[in-house]
């Protein structure tokens, strides 16, 4: 195959779809890997180190002149231009915004989400979501310890004894079990709380304590290990049942969230400003609307003297690191669709049919056909 990355269009994106190390593999199995010039600059990788990889750096319309293109965000500018019969893989979040992937398949290219991975143990490997919601959690803690008008561990010293900052973690999938863990190597002292009860045994086991707020038997998790959509009123009691846990805390993480749908509303305006003046929300669920009431996506504001972020690219904090692990996922992910060589979309293969969004110049995913019906979101 030839393989093209172009870079991302957007200065806030420094990741890269696929590293020198990525390339290297790749050429090593006989494809032909296509970088833009500068594809990789802004995650560490510089054009030399691509061309020592075995890769031909070039300009975006050669990169983008290739059998598959693989992308971060897979944002449309330009991609549409000679895309009959080429494939693109990158996380396009089509349940969200099938924007993009209904200009694709129009132009005739078969489209595949990175989202949409199926958490199963044979695509452990390729989970793409998972490895960037382990930096987004890490990323977060870092974020709100910058902040904090307060150090996170507890300090004996001199001037006295320094109390530990205490730190709660809304929503322990990936992202939140990072949050956890470096909130404690930090040393805060951490809780935590999930809808969804088997998530507790994992909060417990990185030392947190598990804020349990209900014994509420309905059915709360759904495909893939995700929390099921819940009802307003299932949503409202809990919020009663949370406020006093969050207004006791210096800092709060918020990472619920549910595959193509707006984010679940946990904590009021109200039970924000109840938290004490100097506290930090990092709500990780702001480009769809976030967890918070007062959350603006890519803004810091201020509500009572807490301030509540609403970051949408901390993946980027830490591109280096984000783009080896997204490269190795999709390094892993083209083996598995060409494992001649030859590029195979078989869609009697579950990882291929749960992926692929768009070919043959239609949308052939049922639920991002029904998105694309209603209205286009903007992220």
């Amino acid at each position: 195959m030839r393989v093209g990355v172009p870079a991302e269009p957007t200065e806030a994106e420094k990741r890269v779809a696929l590293t020198p190390d990525g390339a290297r593999t790749l050429v090593g199995k006989g494809h032909t890997v296509v970088v833009e010039n500068g594809a990789g600059h802004r995650a560490g990788f510089d054009d030399a180190a691509y061309d020592d990889a075995g890769a031909a750096v070039g300009s975006r319309a050669e990169s983008l002149d290739v059998d598959l293109v693989v992308g971060v965000t897979g944002d449309a500018r330009d991609l549409t231009g000679g895309a009959e019969g080429r494939l693109h893989i990158a996380l396009f979040d089509p349940l969200w915004d099938p924007t993009t992937t209904v200009a694709l398949a129009e132009a005739g290219a078969d489209v595949m989400a990175l989202e949409l991975v199926p958490r199963t143990t044979r695509a452990q490997n390729m989970d793409v979501l998972s490895s960037m919601a382990t930096v987004a959690g890490y990323e977060a803690v870092l974020l709100a310890a910058r902040r904090l008008p307060r150090l996170f561990p507890m300090l004996m010293t001199a001037a006295g004894t320094v109390p530990p900052a205490k730190v709660l973690v809304l929503g322990a999938g990936v992202a939140g079990l990072q949050a956890i863990a470096t909130a404690r190597r930090l040393g805060a002292v951490v809780s935590a709380y999930d809808v969804r009860p088997a998530a507790a045994e994992q909060i417990a086991s990185l030392g947190a304590r598990v804020v349990e707020i209900s014994d509420d038997t309905s059915e709360t998790e759904g495909v893939g290990g995700y929390a099921r959509e819940q009802t307003e009123e299932d949503n409202r009691r809990r919020r009663e049942l949370l406020a006093p846990h969050v207004a006791g805390v210096d800092v709060l993480i918020t990472t619920a969230a549910i595959p193509g749908r707006p984010s679940p509303l946990l904590v009021t305006t109200d039970m924000v400003t109840a938290m004490t003046a100097g506290s930090v929300v990092v709500d990780l669920a702001a480009a769809r609307g976030g967890n918070c009431g007062p959350t603006v996506a890519d803004a810091e504001i201020v509500e009572g003297g807490v301030s509540v972020l609403g970051p949408t690219r901390l993946e980027s904090g830490a591109a280096t690191t984000a783009s080896r692990m997204l490269s190795t996922n999709l390094v892993n992910l083209l083996g598995h669709l060409a494992p001649d060589g030859s590029l195979q979309l078989d869609r009697a293969d579950p990882i291929v049919e749960a992926m692929l969004v768009a070919t043959g110049g239609s949308v052939v995913d049922e639920r991002v056909a029904a998105a694309a019906a209603e209205h286009p979101r903007s992220r």
